[in-house]
């Protein structure tokens, strides 16, 4: 077991040493960007204080494998390389057949309008013929109505 914790503490402080704190910083900015939202309301989301946001923003800290793992649990588009070293992408590109892409707060404001539009054409008593609806559902799955 204490080799086990040894091993475990050893390759952990080796992967945070390698990290460029700032480039990591920028790629938290870029996190935030995409999903609108402060640094105070990010953790909120990932349930760790906001000075820890702060310092790791600021590049007083470095950020702990807790923090990353929270950030990973709680964002799951986010790739643990882009993350770390910024190698690979983000969003995550899911390319399973039959799944969507996790919906993001701007879809959710094109959902809306869209919606809304739908609602106006109704009390307008327009008619048009649609040709598909389309059901997004919070786990990224979708069902597709055709006509």
């Amino acid at each position: 077991m204490f080799l086990y914790y040894k091993i475990f503490t050893f390759v952990t402080i080796n992967i945070f040493t390698m990290v460029n704190i700032e480039e990591f910083s920028k790629r938290l900015i870029i996190i935030m960007d995409y999903y609108e939202i402060s640094a105070a309301l990010l953790a909120e989301k990932i349930e760790v204080q906001r000075s820890s946001i702060s310092h790791i923003l600021s590049g007083r800290n470095k950020p702990s494998l807790e923090f990353v793992l929270k950030i990973l649990k709680t964002f799951p588009e986010v790739e643990l390389y882009w993350l770390l070293n910024g190698e690979g992408k983000f969003p995550k590109q899911d390319t399973s057949i039959g799944s969507a892409p996790t919906p993001t707060p701007s879809m959710s404001k094109k959902i809306e309008v869209v919606k809304g539009e739908l609602i106006s054409t109704q009390s307008n008593k327009i008619t048009s013929d649609i040709e598909r609806i389309v059901i997004f559902y919070k786990n990224g799955s979708f069902k597709n109505y055709t006509s």
